[in-house]
């Protein structure tokens, strides 16, 4: 049962770093949520009102409190746990949507922000767009060009920019063409989707079966700076989303059975922000902007699943912008293995040795550096037999180590 906690003026209801899964509604009085701005390292400071609700990221996916819970005044405060407060969202529609809404705003923040230290430019839909297709024809994805070309013929037909959209289509479907005839050996079936959990198990009855898209490995299912009208479900498959970054790809994170993706333009009216395209065959629901409402608040559990996948994805982020704003090269280094060691959590603590399945390139991509700098930074890691790098995979030999190496040089006490 919920139950409501008294404070006193002055008292903490959690700390910054604590693990504690309850969320909270303001029954009356004031709370002040507090925290430090990873990037200017600049206090910020929250205030919860009557009737809101506080501590919910964290809770819902599971990582510890991002900020600090102080009561201004006599507060009395209703605890939830996870199920409680999960039993309440699904039953209030308008509570659903705005939750949706407001994470999805701070989660684009969070975008726009990684954007800003990685000098990406800011660019219009029509040139953004023409750029992600160039930038998968310079790296030899011509399937992947030719669907961004073919979404920017179809999306802007009147662009003053239409010709050369045209053009860079034809070079792209002949390269694509080419290389097609040289691989003869994909075959032209789909297995049945596999459902990832038992909660998405609704989602395989034969009612939804008419939002089912089937996508050919490389295939773009949506394009960076096109419209957003559709939001997907992956039924069986991974999906890559990708952004391009200064003329250049990086791989943002691959989706699973399950995920969700395309929502943040559904909610908040703008432009893709990442390209998706498939990794081999993939089968997606494809849920249209008009009926998005309905089919969340008619769909308690997928709403459930957006929000947490919200939560992850604004932690996750925020833990990128964290590595980005950190001046100190080893440090900046130290800090994405210290990432992937929380990503990768071990059934053993006390097993010193970790490894990880990335290359070179991707920490480049996690640091934001380039692949030059980091390799010079990698070679003093393994001069110091810090590390071991191989072809897809890097050794860690001890990851408290690190953990001393980073604090070290990050200056912290």
């Amino acid at each position: 049962m919920p139950k409501a906690m008294q404070y006193t003026k002055g008292s903490i209801i959690y700390f910054e770093g604590d693990k504690d899964e309850r969320i909270f509604i303001m029954q009356n009085g004031s709370v002040l949520l507090t925290s430090t701005d990873i990037e200017t390292e600049a206090p910020v400071a929250e205030q919860v009102h009557s009737g809101e609700f506080f501590g919910v990221k964290s809770a819902l996916g599971h990582f510890p409190r991002e900020e600090t819970a102080t009561a201004v005044v006599p507060t009395v405060a209703v605890a939830l746990t996870v199920q409680e407060f999960e039993i309440l969202f699904s039953n209030n529609k308008a509570l659903i949507m705005k939750m949706l809404r407001v994470f999805s705003n701070q989660l684009r923040q969070v975008h726009k922000k990684i954007e800003s230290i990685l000098h990406s430019e800011p660019e219009d839909q029509l040139t953004g767009m023409l750029r992600v297709g160039q930038c998968f024809y310079d790296e030899e994805q011509f399937r992947s060009a030719c669907d961004v070309y073919e979404k920017y013929i179809k999306r802007f037909p009147n662009s003053p920019k239409i010709d050369e959209a045209k053009k860079m289509y034809d070079a792209a479907k002949l390269r694509a063409d080419k290389l097609a005839q040289l691989d003869r050996s994909s075959v032209d079936t789909y297995e049945e989707p596999v459902v990832a959990n038992s909660s998405l198990k609704i989602f395989d009855l034969p009612a939804f079966a008419r939002f089912a898209k089937n996508y050919e490995p490389g295939e773009v299912i949506i394009s960076e700076f096109e419209p957003g009208d559709s939001f997907y479900l992956i039924q069986s498959g991974n999906v890559q989303l990708v952004k391009c970054v200064n003329g250049s790809k990086k791989n943002l994170d691959v989706l699973k059975p399950g995920e969700f993706f395309g929502e943040m333009a559904i909610l908040d009216n703008s432009p893709r922000s990442a390209t998706c395209m498939a990794i081999g065959k993939v089968r997606c629901l494809e849920f249209n902007k008009e009926n998005f409402e309905l089919l969340i608040t008619g769909n308690p559990q997928m709403a459930l699943l957006l929000l947490k996948l919200f939560c992850k994805r604004i932690y996750d982020q925020r833990r990128r912008l964290k590595i980005l704003v950190i001046k100190d090269l080893q440090a900046k280094i130290a800090d994405v293995f210290l990432m992937l060691n929380e990503m990768n959590p071990v059934a053993n603590e006390m097993e010193k040795q970790r490894k990880f399945n990335v290359t070179v390139s991707d920490i480049a991509h996690w640091a934001g550096l380039s692949l030059e700098v980091t390799k010079d930074e990698i070679n003093r890691f393994v001069e110091r037999h810090r590390i071991e790098v191989y072809d897809n995979y890097v050794i860690v030999n001890n990851i408290n180590d690190i953990q001393r190496l980073y604090e070290t040089r990050a200056g912290i006490r």
